[in-house]
């Protein structure tokens, strides 16, 4: 920000704290003061005595993303084409463009990056300092924040935002994307409306949030869903629905909510369907568990693809404890685990759905014997001609499988 820019914000910041008013709630507030602050500067800079202003309206824009939005980076936060922002270092900002990197030409103070950090926390109740250099939260529109602050990291304070956004919301927005075929979507849909467990598997960025979300959107109406995040990502339609995400300890060492005790205590909550947004530790076990009384859920887990999601589904749930034994954990993974949909990031950016499949309920060794509905075949998702073993779900809500995966119900 140049000298006469931080000039009027400081001056802007000034009146507000004489005034006792909030801009960060009323922009056209917020506007009217910046645009007096710049005014009072021009008439100055007339004079002499202060360098001119080259544009006053992109000035007062700049001000008022610094006061009431993330100054620098409220344009890319404001793009709808941007998917994630980050920070390694105050001059290396980057951007995702559909799944691209790029680098900007931002340059950073180094305390700004801590000003935005801070204000970004100020919403979610947070914190980050050295007892504490790691923090995940949710902003005001959605976004996931994590930072990482030294000495963690080598010198820099390391800041990823992943966008909230709200085009993607059903099956058929990613059939016209290309992430799926009609047929593969039908396919699905039948397959939450049958009740089906759903695995979504992928790496990073692959679209397995968004994948959850248009799953979610074919829900029954009716259907009471309760899900558990780390923070907050998915976004639901559905009229009955409840959202719950975890909590850090205090400063004392009290008060943190895991991801464990969360799936606990959505089973007392009367869900037709619960969702975890992520496994990664020994919350996989209770995922089970709760899965293996009869509730319908989902959830999303990194992996490699669909049989390695399966295989890494059946050894968290270790985590949990040396009681924890394998001859329990595998046979309950390949009994409870309907179908396994795996993403893609391709490198163009495009997310893909690559592969389906349905596990058997059969364990050879330690190895879930799975089939393959759906495959990439010549960059389309192709039925293979294979059945999901387990139809119970299928045949008591009077789906006819065989017109999907014939093709005749595409």
């Amino acid at each position: 920000m140049s000298s006469a820019l931080t000039l009027i914000t400081d001056q802007v910041r000034e009146r507000v704290r004489l005034d006792g008013v909030d801009l960060g709630s009323d922009r056209e507030l917020a506007g009217r003061y910046v645009r007096d602050a710049v005014q009072r500067y021009s008439e100055r800079a007339l004079g002499g005595s202060l360098p001119m202003l080259a544009d006053e309206d992109l000035a007062a824009r700049q001000i008022v993303a610094t006061i009431t939005g993330f100054g620098v980076l409220q344009p890319h936060f404001d793009d709808p084409e941007v998917e994630e922002i980050w920070i390694n270092g105050p001059e290396r900002v980057f951007i995702a463009r559909h799944g691209v990197p790029e680098l900007t030409d931002i340059r950073l103070a180094g305390t700004e990056v801590r000003d935005l950090v801070e204000r970004m926390l100020q919403s979610s109740g947070r914190r980050v300092d050295l007892s504490s250099p790691f923090v995940d939260a949710s902003l005001a529109d959605g976004s996931r924040l994590h930072v990482v602050i030294p000495d963690v990291t080598q010198k820099h304070w390391a800041v990823n935002i992943r966008k909230f956004t709200a085009r993607i919301r059903d099956l058929n927005r990613l059939v016209a994307l290309g992430s799926l075929t009609r047929q593969s979507a039908e396919f699905l849909r039948m397959c939450v409306l049958a009740g089906q467990n759903i695995l979504v598997s992928g790496a990073t960025q692959s679209g397995k949030t968004t994948l959850l979300n248009a799953l979610l959107s074919v829900a029954r109406p009716a259907e009471r869903i309760v899900t558990v995040e780390e923070t907050f990502e998915l976004d639901l339609a559905a009229r009955d629905t409840v959202a719950m995400q975890c909590r850090q300890p205090s400063l004392e060492g009290t008060g943190e909510i895991t991801l464990r005790r969360l799936i606990k205590e959505a089973l007392r909550m009367r869900p037709d369907r619960l969702v975890v947004g992520e496994v990664r530790e020994a919350e996989a076990l209770d995922l089970l568990i709760a899965l293996n009384s009869g509730l319908p859920g989902m959830c999303s887990i990194h992996a490699n693809g669909a049989r390695d999601a399966l295989a890494k589904l059946a050894t968290l749930p270790l985590l949990a404890g040396r009681n924890i034994d394998s001859s329990f954990v595998v046979p309950t993974v390949a009994s409870v685990i309907d179908i396994v949909v795996h993403c893609e990031l391709e490198r163009s950016g495009r997310r893909r759905i690559t592969e389906i499949v349905a596990p058997s309920g059969v364990v050879t060794g330690t190895v879930i014997e799975a089939s393959t509905i759906f495959r990439l075949e010549h960059h389309v998702l192709a039925a293979t001609g294979s059945y999901p073993a387990k139809t119970a779900g299928f045949t008591a809500g009077g789906f006819d499988l065989a017109a999907v995966l014939s093709g005749e119900g595409g």
